[in-house]
């Protein structure tokens, strides 16, 4: 019996104690045995130690926090206050194991339809059928965890798309995983890997642009009518340089022509600006294009410009060509073409320095970083190659497919 006259008795605490124990952490213990301490008056705290079995420090440590906390503004009511502390709680499956997000990857990515290397990946097994085969790699998780690493690794499900740009060729996926080998091997070792391809040509001017961009209501961005080409400003031409290991790319926007001369002149631009920086110890460079176009497989003045860059560089540089037909899974379009697209939606491109600021200030929450240069140089078309020069090519084509996959080879001079 406590001393103020109530009839709490020892076995009524060490009920509530006991009803209410699975339910609190020890600061709530705390807290909760000060206040029934308090609420007894004198002779409470050795009353309520003695059924609960705390220590009197730890209750009257608790009496002075309550005193505190009456003292203290609320901030946030009861039910907001965190209880656990941070990190605690249960741990989720990928940091329990932390190969599960590579061995669910590396079961998915083998199974993408088009390029396995592609970043607009999407997977051709339910999620079910996933959790069977993660447990063979001695994974437990469910369909839902499944559909949620997915998720995060930026899988999405999708229907299909218009994008082959006519027949399929018999070695499309091969010549996929070959690229992808290659891809690997050079990563795994330190040599720079860039993709690279030619943005869609844009008007210079106050035209329409795709997309919207927020405005004052009513106050909408005044733009032509029509699309007709405006002779001084002519056409933007961007040509993107997209570096795979930095997730970082350099655009040269032309003014003239998009021809092989001024592809090879944006890669070099890419490499004594940004590549040269960042490996300085490269001896080869692997470039992968489309087959078509002014880095087409069959151009020779393509190979031409490239062996002077070679010659130039001191790097051997390794090429290889998308199939006919798939250059819309070429990377740099879905990391680096795409991103641009959404950064200067619904603005005019009014000047050739809009463009190149727009551009050259394109991110992503992965860390995409670019820059961009306008190139007045003027770049002929209709340039032929004779037989010397492209005789002087030091050209070594691979064993499979040779005339998509080749190396060239620099000359000393």
């Amino acid at each position: 019996m406590c001393f103020n006259g109530c009839m709490t008795t020892k076995e009524e605490i060490q009920s509530k104690f006991k009803a209410l124990a699975a339910v609190m952490d020890e600061r709530v213990q705390r807290l909760w045995a000060a206040a029934e301490a308090k609420n007894l008056g004198w002779g409470g705290v050795s009353l309520v130690a003695s059924a609960t079995g705390m220590k009197r420090e730890r209750i009257a440590a608790g009496i002075k926090e309550l005193a505190q906390l009456a003292n203290e503004a609320p901030t946030k009511t009861p039910r907001q206050q965190p209880i656990r502390r941070a990190g605690g709680g249960r741990k989720r499956v990928e940091q329990i194991a932390p190969s599960l997000v590579s061995d669910l990857e590396a079961l998915v990515d083998p199974l993408t339809r088009g390029d396995p290397m592609s970043a607009l990946r999407w997977t051709c097994k339910s999620t079910a059928r996933l959790s069977e085969e993660m447990a063979v790699k001695g994974h437990r998780v469910s369909p839902r965890t499944v559909a949620r690493l997915l998720q995060e690794m930026d899988y999405t499900l999708q229907g299909t798309r218009k994008t082959k740009e006519g027949a399929s060729h018999p070695d499309r996926n091969a010549q996929f995983e070959h690229i992808n080998t290659q891809c690997q091997t050079f990563l795994s070792t330190g040599q720079p890997v860039i993709s690279v391809d030619t943005k869609k040509k844009e008007l210079v001017g106050d035209y329409k642009n795709g997309g919207q961009e927020w405005q004052p209501q009513g106050s909408p961005e005044p733009v032509r009518v029509h699309d007709f080409v405006d002779k001084d400003l002519g056409k933007a031409i961007p040509y993107g340089v997209y570096d795979l290991a930095a997730n970082a790319a350099w655009v040269s926007v032309g003014t003239d022509h998009d021809t092989a001369e001024f592809a090879v002149q944006s890669i070099r631009n890419w490499w004594f600006q940004m590549g040269a920086p960042l490996y300085p110890e490269a001896t080869d460079l692997l470039v992968t294009a489309d087959g078509g176009g002014s880095n087409g497989s069959r151009s020779h003045l393509w190979k031409v410009a490239l062996q002077a860059l070679a010659n130039e560089t001191g790097l051997t540089i390794w090429v290889c060509h998308f199939p006919p037909g798939t250059s819309k899974w070429n990377k740099i379009e879905h990391r680096l073409f795409c991103h641009i697209t959404k950064n200067w939606r619904g603005r005019p491109l009014v000047s050739h320095e809009v463009i190149v600021n727009l551009i050259a200030s394109t991110t992503t929450k992965k860390g995409l970083s670019v820059q961009a240069q306008l190139d007045t140089n003027t770049y002929p078309t209709g340039r032929k190659v004779s037989e010397e020069e492209l005789a002087r090519v030091r050209l070594e084509r691979a064993p499979f497919h040779g005339e998509w996959n080749y190396k060239i080879m620099p000359i000393s001079s």
